[in-house]
């Protein structure tokens, strides 16, 4: 039976008997390490599925970790840190983490953002997944994105979306779950001449929720990280 691994890059003992265990009783295989250098070497050696990343190790800061295993891996990266400043958050992501998790947390909340990284790796690698039911089609709850048609429906009856709305979109539908930064979002939907204008985005955001929301105030399906980007629930 397959078993998938996490490598666990944490220096605190506590934290990391803490993750270990609750990985372990989830059933999942477990490495831990308590240095960058150790995490690195631990990762060539089992290959984890998915890495859980502090930032504040002894040895070296976790960034150069992560910016080392992007060289040559794209499992999923979760920090966990206790820095909650939104530059860091933003820094972290843009240097290829798939998620950030603030220090304390819940054993509850850690699965739930393990899982959600783990279907998307695996959406994105293997293209199978109830999100992504045939090429160019994508599904989240009551939204259905038709990419190979260019149509875009909610509860089954058609959107009309401008270009840059149906690109926002398209961007979001491709990465449920995953928490995208302003600057991704720039460059992948307006390139890279628009740098850090986030106004021009946070208007097309407002119009697009217009369109997909039943409370464009209280959105269900694309939520603002504050200070950072946005991220598309996943819904059931």
């Amino acid at each position: 039976m397959f078993q998938e691994r996490i490598l666990v890059i944490e220096d605190d003992v506590q934290i990391q008997n803490f993750m270990l265990y609750t990985l372990e009783n989830a059933g999942f295989s477990t490495e831990g390490a308590a240095r960058g250098q150790d995490g690195i070497n631990a990762m060539v050696r089992c290959n984890a599925d998915l890495v859980l990343l502090d930032l504040g190790l002894p040895d070296m800061d976790g960034m150069a970790v992560l910016q080392q295993l992007r060289t040559w891996s794209e499992v999923p990266v979760i920090v966990v840190s206790a820095r909650d400043q939104d530059k860091e958050k933003a820094a972290a992501l843009d240097a290829g983490a798939d998620d950030y998790l603030t220090k304390p947390f819940s054993a509850t909340e850690l699965m739930a953002r393990i899982r959600v990284a783990l279907r998307h790796y695996y959406r994105m690698n293997h293209g199978s997944d109830a999100q992504h039911r045939e090429p160019g089609v994508y599904v989240n709850g009551a939204l259905k994105l038709d990419n190979d048609a260019h149509l875009v429906y909610k509860d089954g009856k058609e959107i009309h979306l401008s270009p840059l709305e149906y690109n926002l979109l398209l961007l979001f539908m491709q990465n449920p779950g995953k928490v995208l930064t302003y600057r991704v979002i720039l460059h992948r939907v307006w390139g890279d001449g628009y740098g850090e204008d986030t106004q021009v985005l946070r208007s097309v955001m407002a119009s697009t929720r217009r369109k997909i929301e039943k409370n464009p105030a209280k959105p269900e399906y694309i939520q603002t990280e504050i200070g950072v980007g946005y991220r598309m629930k996943e819904q059931g």
